[in-house]
């Protein structure tokens, strides 16, 4: 195992500079649009990785990791981490993963057949035998909500290295491409991940619609447990839409989801001009079937298109635009210009990540 030292703690973002490494950036500092995490170098004159700080969006809570050399075994709880290091090149790091079945890398599915990497289980279910005898330098894992899940307490006292990170609470869509940076910096590749974020970042630049006239109007998703979650037009989803040329109809200010009825839905449904993302529906029939209303919405009534993106989704359960959808928004806004102005695209919609419903 790796020498190494994680230091954990409730502090104020601007707390997160330790003694000795001056030239730490800080999360949000030296990254163009994340948020959330930073990296350590040694000196004021070197950028030489010496670890990575990761802070909490919501309760302060800092993890400081100092290296002295790059990890080679790391466990991920998350399909995004899988995405990020195997972009790079790096996926010869990854000696475990959650939910080998959500993962869509073909990459991994075969280094798995190859017992290069392990599944070690889904959070309460973990396999804590198999991640004893893996001894991984590092277990890379999220939380939704302040407070930390049962298992990742476990995962401290059993003597594994827990880092937390929270590219799935950043809003800009670019935000969440540039953890390939931190997942470069533990790895000893952060020129190479530098490279694919800068790339990646100039033709997501390139695709956006600066000022829309006219813009595209879009219903998102379908009800859960009776509440219409609507995206904020500053959050994920909102943000590649507006990029796109669109904007989402009923959607609050700021980055926070808002929420409506499927009365409310229904009304606003006829004055939308696409249905994005609605469940896990293939067909307009299924989608048909889902509420009585939602044959007289807008989109089903009307013929107007509706769209979905589970085109990578896979038979267990998992879906690629969640997976390397995380560190290609340059690909999922791709896909949206193309829906919103199918006149401009040449290839007759030939999408990455979206269906559209027959």
């Amino acid at each position: 195992m790796k020498r190494f030292l994680l230091l954990t703690g409730i502090v104020l973002v601007s707390a997160c500079r330790p003694a000795g490494y001056p030239n730490l950036l800080q999360p949000g500092e030296g990254c163009e649009y994340a948020s959330y995490f930073g990296i350590l170098a040694s000196d004021e004159d070197s950028l030489e990785v010496r670890g990575v700080v990761s802070v909490s969006p919501g309760n302060g809570a800092c993890d400081t990791l100092f290296m002295d050399e790059p990890l080679n075994s790391i466990v991920c709880m998350s399909s995004s981490s899988v995405a990020a290091l195997s972009a790079i090149g790096a996926e010869s790091h990854i000696t475990g993963v959650s939910g080998l079945k959500y993962i869509s890398d073909e990459k991994i599915h075969r280094m798995a057949g190859e017992e290069r990497i392990f599944d070690i289980g889904y959070e309460s279910s973990l396999d804590y035998e198999t991640l004893v005898r893996l001894s991984p330098d590092l277990v890379v894992a999220y939380t939704v909500g302040d407070s930390e899940p049962p298992y990742l307490a476990k995962l401290r006292n059993l003597g594994f290295r827990v880092f937390i990170i929270y590219d799935h609470l950043e809003q800009h869509p670019l935000a969440r491409a540039e953890y390939v940076r931190l997942f470069g910096a533990l790895t000893g590749r952060l020129p190479q991940a530098d490279k694919f974020f800068n790339e990646v970042k100039d033709r997501y630049l390139s695709l956006c619609v600066d000022t829309c006239e006219s813009p595209v109007r879009v219903l998102m998703n379908i009800p859960y447990a009776d509440a219409w979650y609507v995206p904020g037009k500053e959050g994920y989803m909102g943000r590649l839409v507006r990029d796109a040329g669109g904007i989402v109809v009923g959607a609050q200010e700021g980055s926070a989801s808002g929420v409506m009825s499927v009365e409310e839905a229904f009304r606003l449904s006829h004055e939308t001009d696409i249905w994005l993302c609605p469940g896990y529906c293939r067909t307009r029939q299924q989608l048909a079937e889902i509420h009585h209303l939602f044959p007289h919405f807008g989109p089903l009534a009307n013929g107007l298109p509706i769209f979905n993106n589970i085109l990578r989704a896979n038979s267990g359960g998992g879906n690629d635009f969640w997976e390397s959808g995380a560190i290609r928004p340059d690909l999922i806004l791709q896909d949206l210009r193309k829906i919103f102005s199918p006149s401009e695209s040449s290839d007759r919609l030939e999408l990455n990540y979206f269906i559209r419903l027959q």
